[in-house]
């Protein structure tokens, strides 16, 4: 039988088995990890180190200094730094496609075996043990999931990582996304001490200087298609530089155009490298911005998704345009 035809409880059991019958476990997320893939990484990783397990968290991509704070955040290594081993047990957290594990796979045995733990809905089932459930908020609230099937006993530490989780892929609890079971989760972390205020205030309140140098020169580039409905703006490697900002500045300058009234898919065109440009996209309930990303390759969410584009940056904008447009007509509302 498949993993998609396996209940939730029979895919939880399938991880505890694939957990408990494997050891020195690399586990990973996706390139460039935000809040999620970062908490999830360490979520799983805490959740091995109880169990007495060897393991090792690996990403292509520094782990954010912001989430820093969290339990082995700290001991995540960027794989261009890491040693020449090679794993046969990976756990792969927050990846909807094997691609998005980047040069990270380069680490792992010709008979690796992989448990892929999701909750994107393009998830396309790579690996050998799945734990996916689309409709999650975050990965991190399938975790939770898993960690109670293993009866685990919370504290601050683990309740954090969750929590973490939980704050950054609903926008602080305000995205479509936040259902009842997610606050009511979010409520019981509480107990266990998480700090929810402070939290707050360091992920979603506070800024470097760098983004805001970042944000004065893009906000420069905003534009629209005819209608008013799409809005983009484009991020250059020489804005980068100049303003001094890292990827972590990023996080949060797609919501600009999103928020503007009237508009209902909001694009951020970032430039990779020469010709190649990493493509954000956040909608309103008028679009599945998901269909848009994987026309192109991508995939992510209905309300959030994200591809990388190759060509020049005004064909692009208009290839990009052109389908979110399409979107907006097979929803009803051209």
């Amino acid at each position: 039988m498949s993993s998609k035809q396996l209940t939730y409880d029979e895919q939880l059991q399938r991880m505890k088995q694939f957990i408990e019958s494997g050891d020195d476990f690399l586990v990973v997320s996706h390139v460039n990890p935000d809040g999620d893939a970062i908490s999830s990484t360490v979520a799983v990783g805490w959740l091995l180190n109880s169990l007495g397990k060897s393991y090792t968290m690996m990403n292509e991509g520094p782990c954010p200094a912001k989430f820093h704070y969290l339990w082995g955040a700290r001991d995540i290594i960027e794989v261009s730094h890491a040693e020449a081993h090679k794993y046969r047990y990976v756990i792969a957290v927050d990846c909807a496609d094997y691609q998005r594990i980047g040069k990270v796979s380069e680490r792992f045995a010709e008979d690796v075996k992989i448990a892929n733990i999701d909750h994107h809905a393009t998830n396309d089932y790579y690996g050998d043990a799945h734990l996916i459930r689309a409709d999650a908020a975050a990965t991190a609230e399938i975790l939770y999931d898993l960690l109670e099937y293993f009866g685990i006993e919370w504290n601050q530490e683990i309740a954090t990582c969750i929590y973490t989780g939980l704050l950054t892929d609903t926008g602080g609890f305000r995205y479509t996304n936040t259902t009842a079971k997610v606050m009511r989760v979010a409520s019981q972390l509480l107990d266990y001490g998480v700090q929810a205020g402070e939290l707050a205030e360091h992920l979603l309140e506070r800024v470097s200087k760098p983004h805001i140098r970042l944000l004065q020169r893009t906000l420069n580039t905003l534009a629209y298609n005819a209608d008013h409905r799409i809005c983009w703006l484009t991020v250059h490697l020489s804005d980068m530089e100049e303003s001094g900002a890292s990827n972590e500045d990023l996080e949060g300058l797609v919501s600009y155009p999103r928020n503007i009234e009237g508009v209902e898919i909001g694009i951020l065109f970032k430039e990779v490298q020469e010709e190649v440009y990493k493509v954000s996209m956040r909608s309103s309930s008028a679009a599945d911005v998901s269909r848009i990303a994987q026309h192109f390759g991508g995939g992510g969410h209905l309300r959030a998704a994200g591809c990388t584009v190759r060509g020049r940056l005004d064909d692009i904008i208009r290839s990009v345009v052109q389908e979110a447009e399409k979107e907006l007509m097979a929803n009803g509302s051209a």
